[in-house]
């Protein structure tokens, strides 16, 4: 048996069939943004999803009899909240319904960030975490958040404890790669330029309570820029800038909700340079890359889990 999930963010176009043994196939692709770019416009992001969701779908279930497909996963918005919206995953909502309601299957909505939490204890192996209170970092363009997730069933609950005040990480990343010639999105490319670079800089972070404010790294990477830093500092200087000021969230909120599991999700994420500080400081568990970014496997494992947990509770 296999469940479908479905994933249309505004950067990602993503599909997943996991099987009962959490075997995933997943097909997905990043919606064309023009160069020099920072971003797409919430009408070409549905125009996008719309005319390639198919040739995905077929291309994943080319080898699958779909009569095998026991139910349908979605996101269908950005965040666990009242009033979370965003139209580009009407493209996905839409399709699901057409699946589920053809194959009379049952269909499981859920948010965008719980996808991607979700993702990111598949990858690690970490199920425990469906049974523990953790603390959850969803780092990504379009969230800075830190949550605390409550086991709840098949899944968990979550309650936002601390965010950004005016940019996302991501956003920074994307402004100060663009504004280095790199293409969007540019978190692989500065993290190469990064990892070239053999100096050390002074970053000092700016938070509110356990708050962050990263409007300032960009124009910080400006000033650098405008005063002909190399490429390769800056790039540092903005991933730094990033770690530590995630690093000081984590010590606030650890220190205010006391020492929980900690979870890092989202596209930021896959920063080598960030993941390895976190494992070694905070033994932190992480998604792998493929999981890191947006994706459609998350949502499909919390469906196969919810799937479970009603047949349990119909028997």
């Amino acid at each position: 048996m296999y469940v479908l999930g479905i994933d249309t963010s505004n950067y990602t176009t993503s599909l997943a069939l996991i099987d009962e043994n959490k075997n995933i196939i997943s097909k997905k692709k990043l919606l064309p943004v023009k160069e020099g770019a920072l971003g797409l416009r919430q009408s070409d992001a549905v125009f996008h999803h719309t005319a390639r969701l198919y040739s995905l779908y077929e291309e994943l279930v080319a080898d699958i009899d779909c009569s095998l497909i026991g139910a349908v996963g979605v996101s269908v918005r950005p965040r666990p909240i009242e009033g979370s919206y965003m139209p580009c995953f009407l493209v996905g909502v839409n399709a699901a319904r057409i699946i589920a309601s053809t194959l009379k299957i049952p269909l499981y909505e859920y948010s965008h960030q719980e996808g991607h939490i979700a993702a990111a204890i598949l990858s690690s192996g970490a199920d425990r975490l469906f049974d523990e209170r953790f603390l959850a970092f969803h780092v990504s363009g379009g969230t800075t958040e830190a949550v605390i997730a409550e086991p709840d069933g098949f899944g968990f609950k979550l309650e936002k404890v601390a965010c950004t005040l005016d940019l996302n990480a991501g956003q920074a990343v994307d402004r100060v790669g663009v504004m280095l010639g790199l293409g969007f999105p540019c978190g692989k490319e500065l993290e190469k330029l990064a990892l070239d670079y053999k100096g050390e800089v002074k970053v000092r972070p700016t938070l509110k309570g356990c708050d962050c404010c990263l409007s300032g790294l960009e124009n910080q990477c400006r000033g650098m820029y405008e005063n002909n830093s190399s490429k390769e500092k800056i790039a540092y200087y903005c991933i730094k800038y990033i770690e530590e000021t995630l690093g000081a969230m984590t010590d606030r909120l650890l220190e205010k909700h006391g020492q929980l599991p900690l979870l890092y999700a989202g596209g930021v994420m896959s920063n080598v340079i960030i993941k390895e500080s976190f494992t070694a400081k905070y033994s932190a568990l992480f998604a792998e890359p493929e999981f890191s970014s947006d994706n459609a496997a998350g949502t499909a494992y919390l469906a196969l889990r919810e799937y479970r947990y009603d047949k349990q509770i119909r028997a």
